[in-house]
């Protein structure tokens, strides 16, 4: 049973991950915390190594057929700065976590921080025709935003959020569909980063290697038919299905605050 829980969700979260750049981990791990069938720091260590699978995947495959959908310009600065606050977001968790007797009770405070920042983002999409967009062409504002999206993805062991994509139609006036490419490359090295830094200071929880096995194939799977799915929607479609993942996103949350709290 196990098992057929955490593939589906795997399954269904990358699916609509690659398709509103969010990175699967946004809906994984709430889910998984929400049906308590492990701790949340292992639920955290799981949905990373997916995340990173996911966003791989679809990442390499947009760069090997060299579509037109990463900011050449600004996507470097973003880049780097997402890895830098991959590994400031862990430090941060872990820190935050550490100040309760019991390390789960974090995962009340993720929740709470995902709620705030999902419900912003929803209404800044839900209003962004009037609010007009700006074009960034600072390196550093580029790398400072990175930064920012890869800690706050990191510290709530997601990878990356409908926030990264709000921020970069914003700041960088992408399409939707473009932010959603560039998105998962932050999700990418954020989740990378933070993950890489659990694994070499031999902080990762004992997790079952064939569910992780099983959770990163079809991670995999589900990138690729998102990945057709976004090819085939318009700008219009691909933010409905933003605003639809954000709202599932807010009612998950509100179940795990009262959970965890």
């Amino acid at each position: 049973m196990l098992y057929l829980i955490c593939c589906l969700v795997t399954l269904f979260a990358c699916v609509l991950g690659t398709i509103c750049g969010m990175g699967g981990g946004i809906i994984i791990k709430p889910v998984l915390d929400a049906t308590g069938v492990m701790s949340v720091s292992a639920v955290t260590f799981l949905s990373g190594c997916t995340v990173i699978a996911m966003s791989c995947w679809s990442v390499g495959k947009t760069l090997l057929r060299k579509e037109a959908a990463l900011d050449k310009h600004n996507t470097p600065f973003l880049a780097v700065g997402a890895a830098l606050g991959g590994v400031a977001g862990k430090e941060l968790f872990n820190l935050v976590a550490a100040q309760f007797a019991d390390r789960n009770v974090a995962g009340g405070v993720q929740a709470c921080l995902l709620l705030i920042t999902t419900f912003a983002t929803l209404l800044y999409t839900v209003r962004k025709d009037k609010i007009s967009p700006k074009q960034v062409q600072s390196s550093f504002v580029a790398f400072a935003i990175g930064l920012l999206l890869g800690l706050l993805g990191a510290f709530l062991g997601i990878g990356g959020g409908p926030f990264n994509v709000a921020v970069l139609c914003h700041f960088f006036s992408m399409s939707t569909k473009k932010a959603t490419q560039n998105s998962l490359l932050i999700v990418l090295l954020s989740q990378l980063a933070a993950t890489l830094q659990t694994v070499l200071r031999n902080g990762a929880p004992e997790v079952n290697g064939i569910l992780l096995l099983c959770m990163i194939a079809v991670a995999v799977i589900a990138s690729e038919i998102g990945r057709q799915v976004n090819r085939r929607i318009n700008n219009r479609q691909a933010t409905y299905c933003l605003e639809g993942a954000m709202l599932l996103i807010m009612g998950i949350s509100v179940y795990n605050m009262v959970k965890f709290f």
